[in-house]
């Protein structure tokens, strides 16, 4: 009977055992229907070598080395459309691939859409211009296929994870520049240089760009640019530096970010001609910046978007 005892205990134990499996696949069965596949860059290194794998690679080589082929010394002069020598990889990390360093997956099913800039529906060709470059130059078509081939197995509408710089908290005072200096000098300097002027591959040869961007003066990005922008900006350092930082082991904390981002928009760098009527008079579709005084009114012009100093104007 012992033993009888014992066989029916582990029968029952067995038949337990099956039912908990078969619940279990059935609740995985459930998940994988509903939750949806992890997407991944696609490797540019599995292009074939064949035209259109040659015209991606031409456009991420366009992204990480702009000012070779359209920066301001580029060897062909009909190709100088850049307005200083930095390289698009200088925001758009990694060669728009990293993810909240400003990357370029996952966008092209987005387009044609509503600008605010503009005021009109754009192309994704048109949405990469700072300078015209020409539509159906070469050159665009290459940037075009790039973005188009870092969007492949996107559908459209998805929204994959990890675009733009990141979304930290507003600060509950003003950003200080002045505290903002301290933090450069300690983190930033080093790299970036005393006077905000990066580290040029050869200061002979510009047309090699910058090892280290420059953050401000005569070759740095002008006013118009969205890293112009305090909001940008703070939360671009705060996923993104110093080199080694990401969104998941930030470097700065929350406050040192806004801070010195505030001291590198206080500096002087290009104006951007017409800047007065940039973006649309609809406040309720203008970018917004993190004003350095929050006490400060908004101001009729607060649609551009840029960091003053004394509040938002």
């Amino acid at each position: 009977m012992t033993f009888i005892r014992i066989g029916f205990t582990a029968s029952m134990v067995f038949c337990a055992f099956l039912a908990a499996a078969a619940v279990a696949q059935k609740q995985d069965q459930k998940n994988d229907k509903t939750s949806p596949p992890v997407w991944t860059v696609p490797d540019i290194n599995a292009l074939p070598d064949d035209a259109a794998g040659r015209l991606v690679r031409h456009g991420r080589d366009l992204i990480t080395m702009t000012d070779a082929y359209i920066g301001p010394h580029a060897a062909d002069r009909d190709t100088r459309f850049a307005g200083n020598n930095l390289a698009c990889g200088n925001c758009h990390l990694e060669a728009g691939t990293k993810k909240f360093g400003l990357p370029i997956f996952g966008l092209a099913s987005d387009f044609p859409r509503y600008s605010a800039r503009t005021g009109a529906d754009i192309s994704i060709e048109e949405r990469m211009n700072g300078r015209p470059l020409p539509v159906q130059s070469p050159d665009m078509q290459a940037l075009a296929a790039y973005v188009k081939f870092l969007s492949s197995g996107v559908v459209q509408g998805e929204q994959v994870p990890g675009h733009g710089a990141g979304t930290m908290p507003e600060l509950d005072r003003a950003a200080d520049p002045k505290h903002g200096k301290l933090v450069y000098t300690r983190a930033c300097l080093g790299c970036h240089n005393t006077n905000g002027s990066g580290i040029a591959r050869s200061p002979q040869a510009m047309s090699l760009g910058y090892a280290v961007p420059s953050l401000w003066g005569g070759d740095s990005f002008n006013d118009g640019a969205g890293m112009a922008r305090l909001i940008t900006l703070e939360n671009f350092l705060h996923s993104n530096m110093p080199h080694g930082a990401d969104y998941r082991n930030p470097m700065l904390s929350n406050e040192a970010a806004w801070d010195v981002a505030a001291y590198v928009e206080s500096q002087a760098r290009p104006h951007k001609s017409g800047l007065d009527r940039d973006f649309s008079s609809d406040l309720l579709i203008s970018p917004l910046t993190r004003p350095t005084d929050p006490t400060a009114s908004p101001k009729s012009n607060i649609n551009t978007g840029r960091l003053s100093l004394s509040g938002r104007q």
